[in-house]
């Protein structure tokens, strides 16, 4: 632990981060006094053990705590902010000197030594330790000496953070993208007339004039069809549909991100939500959703060496996958949990209305198998006997109740194969009941409860709800409700209250009335995690009828470093501004009983927050998707990088059933792929105020929320 390489101790600090340790050792005399004296790294912290020792004797807590992670409410419950900070150092110190490898496998596994790298620096002024790193420990001394005060909540200031953040039905964007959409149908027709861009369902014809021609693209417009035949495949299209507004360094990663292999696919819809305008006051408002279809650096440097971030989903014929189950010989089903399997089916289904760049699939664009070859992912003439086959895997198995169809995006297939998908799991579901019925007591399989459809095209292609879905997804509940499935789910994933447009407010309430439940999932990503993004986001939501279901951190290594937000603004988005949503019991049923009426969820959601004097019901759950199986919040912070990147120890969710594997694998280590300090900084650029945030250094622990009813 006393050995440097050469290189550490040929390496001088910079000077911003000998500033920072000098205030560290002048705001902490105590630190100061054991850093100077010890003679060896191994001297510091044996005095830092006997300085925490005493403090500790004092709250015996603590040490109860530090034994486990938070699974114990109670434990978790009874300790302080101040608390935090000292169980954070004694991780440090517990795990100084460890090579922490992250179970993904990634190539970030990192020997953590904070302690010895704080006193080389003390000493030597030497280190390969960065001004993040020392930020960290700055901050983690200010909470343990009180500096770093725990956050007031503000309801006042929640509000003026969620005013901030505007709404695509605000009557100012309305506007824009009125002017955004003729703009874009202009574009089309000069597409079409020069043959840049070919379509054998949308076409003009001979010796149309130009008005009438526009008067045939603003009827096209309204078919979700035309939007995925026009939409932008090159940096070019995407630059000429937006009026040539891209600045010369978005432009410049767009090209080699094209030249690299990974898709650009924005359909003209998605394209008109994007401001064109350079004003200082009409930029940043789209932030959000430019960065989940705009490619960043760290994306096309790692493209070709991105490995897959579930494990589970990686299956070899014949054997098990990480989650421990054995699967179909294709790449149709998905499994971590027991109760629960993915299904996607090989329709137009595998393919998306666009493409997020932060997608936890990259890995499958990046070796081929997704793609937006929309006209090859039709489906084979083969699809109609492996959907039983697949479907088998549902019913054999004694435990699966609750079928996720996704992709790609369920609602990408067309109607007819979306109703073939349903009647095939509805016979299913009733010869799996009807088994049942010779099985003895205790040898019962269970039965399914659930059907979900996965999809983001309400917010990339909200034209895709049509009456005749919603016809399908109707009969489909009326049939199944009468064998016994109890839950009809469509889960969506709208990223931003910028997102949601009249159009989709239509469509929406159009698709609420087939008796199907809208949830949403949302991901963490740093234009997101914003103050008051979320807030507003999940208030709009549910001005629509729609729970807010899960806030997912970005998955990923470093192709995702642009859009990661560390976990702690997570965790601080879920202390300081989502409890303004939390509710109790009674009213958690009522929502659990309105979900069987989704038609009265609009209506239902807004008396219970009228009642409770709330802006928007904190329905969410705040997770981590984890690499290995299962998703939970539930962490310690016990290492840091030399970069100031923390390192997390996670324990899963006990909440829930999990699959065998995880009591041979009960913790997860997690290498953030961005420091707090790198995260700030970012807040910065995108216009906000650093001392909004100051409470994040402090959020080192966490716990995972409790399931919803429903």
């Amino acid at each position: 632990m006393n050995t440097y390489n050469e290189y550490e101790q040929k390496t001088s600090l910079s000077i911003r981060s000998l500033k920072i340790v000098d205030k560290i050792l002048r705001e902490n005399p105590t630190i100061k006094r054991i850093f100077n004296s010890a003679k060896t790294a191994n001297d510091a912290i044996e005095e830092l053990k006997s300085w925490l020792a005493d403090y500790v004797d004092e709250f015996p807590w603590i040490s109860d705590y530090f034994k486990q992670l938070p699974s114990d409410e109670a434990l978790f419950n009874a300790i302080s902010w101040h608390d935090y900070a000292v169980i954070r150092l004694m991780d440090y110190i517990k795990h100084e000197g460890e090579d922490l490898k992250d179970i993904t496998g990634s190539k970030s596994s990192t020997i953590t030594t904070p302690l010895r790298n704080l006193w080389l620096a003390v000493h030597q002024g030497k280190g390969t330790s960065n001004e993040d790193f020392f930020m960290d420990m700055l901050f983690l001394f200010r909470q343990i000496n009180g500096t770093l005060a725990k956050p007031k909540l503000s309801m006042k200031k929640n509000l003026q953070w969620m005013d901030k953040h505007p709404s695509g039905l605000d009557q100012k964007y309305i506007e824009v993208r009125r002017r955004n959409k003729k703009r874009i149908i202009l574009e089309v027709i000069d597409k079409l007339d020069s043959g840049e861009i070919k379509s054998s369902r949308f076409s003009f014809e001979p010796n149309m004039d130009k008005e009438e021609k526009y008067l045939m693209v603003v009827e096209w417009w309204k078919d979700h069809r035309f939007h995925l035949s026009f939409a932008a495949r090159s940096p070019k299209q995407v630059n000429d549909y937006l009026d040539q507004s891209l600045r010369s360094d978005t432009m410049e990663v767009l090209n080699d991100a094209h030249e690299a292999g990974i898709p650009i696919f924005i359909n003209p819809y998605y394209l008109s939500l994007l401001s064109v305008s350079t004003k200082p006051n009409r930029t940043g408002a789209d932030r959000t959703i430019r960065d989940y279809v705009f490619h960043s650096k760290e994306l096309v440097k790692e493209f070709g060496n991105i490995e897959a971030w579930e494990k589970e989903d990686i299956v070899k014929p014949g054997e098990p996958n990480a989650a421990g189950w054995l699967l179909p010989a294709y790449h149709n089903v998905h499994r971590r949990y027991p109760e629960v399997a993915i299904f996607i089916p090989d329709t137009m289904g595998r393919a998306c209305g666009g493409l997020c760049v932060s997608c936890q699939r990259m890995y499958d664009f990046q070796s081929g198998h997704l793609n937006f070859d929309l006209d090859k992912l039709k489906p084979k003439v083969s699809w109609n006997e492996k959907l039983h086959q697949l479907l088998a895997y549902y019913e054999n198995d004694s435990q699966l109740r609750d079928i996720l169809i996704t992709g790609g995006d369920a609602l990408m297939s067309s109607d007819a194969s979306i109703k073939k998908i349903l009647d095939a799991v509805l016979e299913m579901a009733i010869r799996k009941k009807k088994a049942n019925e010779s099985r003895a007591e205790g040898e019962k399989y269970a039965e399914m409860l659930r059907i979900r459809l996965g999809t983001r095209l309400p917010a990339f292609l909200p034209q895709r709800i049509t009456k005749s879905l919603v016809e399908i997804l109707s009969d489909f509940r009326v049939k199944a409700a009468a064998v016994g499935i109890k839950q009809f789910v469509i889960q969506t994933h709208i990223q931003s209250a910028m997102e949601v447009t009249p159009v989709m407010q239509k469509r929406l309430k159009l698709l609420l009335t087939s008796g199907w439940t809208v949830t949403n999932q949302m991901v963490f990503t740093a234009a997101a995690s914003r103050r008051g993004h979320t807030t507003k986001l999940r208030k709009i939501l549910n001005d629509m009828g729609v729970l807010p279901y899960y806030t997912f951190t970005v998955k990923g290594f470093m192709e995702n470093y642009h859009n990661f937000t560390p976990n702690s603004r997570s965790v601080q988005e879920k202390i300081e501004e989502k409890y303004l949503g939390l509710t109790k019991a009674g009213s958690q049923k009522k929502i659990a009983h309105l979900i069987e009426n989704p038609e009265k969820l609009k209506k239902g959601l807004q008396k219970i927050r009228q009642l409770k004097e709330i802006p928007f019901l904190a329905t969410d759950r705040s997770v981590m998707n984890m690499p290995g199986v299962g998703k939970s919040m539930t962490f310690r912070t016990i290492g840091i990088t030399n970069e100031g990147r923390r390192i997390l120890e996670y324990e899963h969710d006990h909440s829930r059933v999990h699959s065998p594997v995880v009591e041979q694998e009960e913790r997860v280590v997690i290498i953030e792929s961005k420091s707090i300090h790198a995260y700030l900084s970012q807040m910065e650029e995108m216009g906000e105020e650093r001392e909004d945030y100051d409470s994040l250094w402090g959020y080192s622990i966490s716990k995972t929320e409790d399931c919803m009813p429903f």
